[in-house]
Parts: C-alpha cells; structure tokens; sequence
C-alpha cells in the first residue's frame, strides 16, 4: 500500500509536469525570511547593507512529501564608487521532484541619495541555469509510458529588475523577478522570448520600524506577489527585536500557511535566522512542515562600518 501511494505521489507529479507539452525552466522559489535578505526577490537591494555581506540560506519546504521543494542559495554583494553602486553575485539550487534548476546570478544596482536619509536604488539582474527534468526516474502504472521515456534539460538565460528605496525607518520595493520567458521542450530545445504585460510576476514589498521603548522595536512587512492567472498572495509578517539582538517574530501568507520566526545577531558581523511554516491548505496532512535556515555574515562591521539601516 506504501509503494502504491508513492508511486500515485509521483505519477501525480508527472501529469502536473506533462500536461504543458513544455516544460517550464524555473519556477520562482517561496522564502519566508525574505525580509531580512532581499536580495532574492529585488536586485535593487544589491549593496544597499553598506558593507560587503556574504549570506547563505536553505529551505526545506513540505517534509514528509516526496519531491517537495527544497531551495539553497549562495549570495555575496557589497557597495562600490562611495556606495552609489551596488554589486553581488548569487548561486541557487531548486528542487522540486524530478526537477532541478541550478544556476548563477550577477546583479547590479545603481543608487541615488534622494535625501539625507533616503536612497533608491535601480537594480538588474542577469543570469544562466541549468534546468533538468529526469522523467525517466518517475515510476508509472503503465510500464515503458511514452511520456516519460525521455529526459529534459538544458541551459538557459534569465533576467529580472527592480526598484528599491530605503531610509533608516522605511523601505519599499517593486521587482520582477522574471523578464525573459524560457521554456525547454522534449526534443531539448530551447523557447526564449520576453514576457508580454500577461505572464509578468510582480512582488511588492514594504516594511518599517517602530521603536516602542529603548529595548524593543517593531518591525511589521508585507509582501505582495502577483502573477497572471493566480490569485494574489499576501505575506503579512511581523517581528519583535529586543535590544537588537533577538527578534521574535511570525507571519501569515495568504492561501497556504503561518510562519513563526527567530532571529539572532550573534555578533556585528554574524547573524542566524530560522522559520518554520506549518500549512493550513489540503496538503497540511501530508507534510510535518517546512524549515527555512539563514546565515549573514557582514564585513567591515567591526570597524564601526555597520551598515545604515541596520534593520533592513
């Protein structure tokens, strides 16, 4: 019974994949932290800490379910020219069932002081992934099934945009994560094209900061992700920092699951994050949770370099 419900997991997955013709080169990964590194979903925020910061983060999304997706990423960025140029270069990994995206990004940002306080920042992003779809790895009812007799891979281009401004209390960023349309069909080759005003992906976010007492300052976010033929999905998140060092916070996402969240500023220069989510859609009796791991380490911090806001 086990191996019929395995093998119905994974046929299940195979049709979803199937049932395009094509198969689509990379779908945009979830973070719950987003907040603390935007860089994955605005390369505007490339250098915008101050300081060169290396971050490193992995998600583990839905344990328990075969081929559920699981995220890693390498990032390194820093500010150039007096900090009016922002510069880093990104390493991914996704997974999701027979499917895997590797890749690189370089991102570069300019930024414009528009006060004494405030900056915005316009950034680009470019890269190249290598999508694969191992079909023949699915195990089927029908044995020798046609449509998965055959692998799918390739290497392809990518590219996303955005904008970002900050100040010492507030941010706000608009981005697209996707400006070119790729797509790697069974013969293995590839379909580039640019995405029409209907297939755009857009993410809004926006956050502040709310000193309550010396010791404590809140710091609601939200998180606005909109695609074309999706409903829109809200991240609303709020986190508690304790003098700076401990952050305790959760959040909601529309549609799919509550977080809960701890940040720790180990050190100027070190800081860990962990957040769990625990889904509330048809799939909450499937899967023990997802956990998402971040680690930020910051050069130049201890030198009183410490990047301005430090909140964002």
């Amino acid at each position: 019974m086990n191996e019929m419900l395995k093998k119905a997991r994974w046929l299940f997955l195979g049709v979803i994949l199937v049932i395009s013709v094509t198969s689509v080169a990379q779908q945009q990964p979830m973070y719950s932290q987003y907040m603390f590194n935007m860089l994955n979903i605005n390369p505007a925020y490339a250098g915008s800490r101050g300081v060169p910061t290396v971050t490193a983060l992995y998600r583990n999304q839905w344990v328990g379910i075969p081929g559920a997706p699981r995220t890693s990423s390498f990032s390194f960025d820093m500010p150039l020219n007096e900090k009016k140029i922002g510069v880093g270069v990104q390493l991914f990994d996704d997974r999701l069932g027979i499917e895997r995206s590797t890749g690189i990004n370089a991102f570069y940002a300019f930024r414009f002081q528009l006060t004494g306080k405030g900056t915005l920042s316009l950034g680009l992003q470019a890269g190249l992934l290598n999508y694969q779809a191992n079909y023949t790895e699915v195990s089927t009812f029908q044995p020798n099934d046609p449509s998965f007799s055959a692998n799918v891979s390739g290497i392809l281009p990518a590219a996303a945009a955005g904008l970002y401004y900050n100040s010492d209390k507030f941010y706000i960023g608009i981005s697209t994560p996707a400006l070119l349309k790729t797509k790697i069909s069974y013969n293995n080759a590839a379909d580039i094209s640019s995405v029409s005003a209907t297939d755009l992906h857009l993410y809004l976010a926006t956050g502040f900061v709310m000193n309550l007492n010396q010791d404590l300052a809140l710091k609601p976010s939200l998180l606005v992700k909109a695609v074309s033929g999706a409903p829109i999905e809200f991240d609303l998140n709020a986190n508690l920092w304790i003098q700076n060092k401990i952050s305790l916070g959760a959040s909601y996402r529309t549609g799919d699951s509550y977080v809960g969240m701890v940040e720790c500023q180990m050190s100027q220069q070190l800081r860990f994050g962990y957040a769990y989510d625990k889904t509330f859609s048809s799939l909450q009796s499937l899967n023990s949770g997802t956990h998402e791991l971040m680690l930020r380490l910051e050069f130049g911090s201890a030198t009183g370099k410490v990047s301005s806001p430090r909140y964002f």
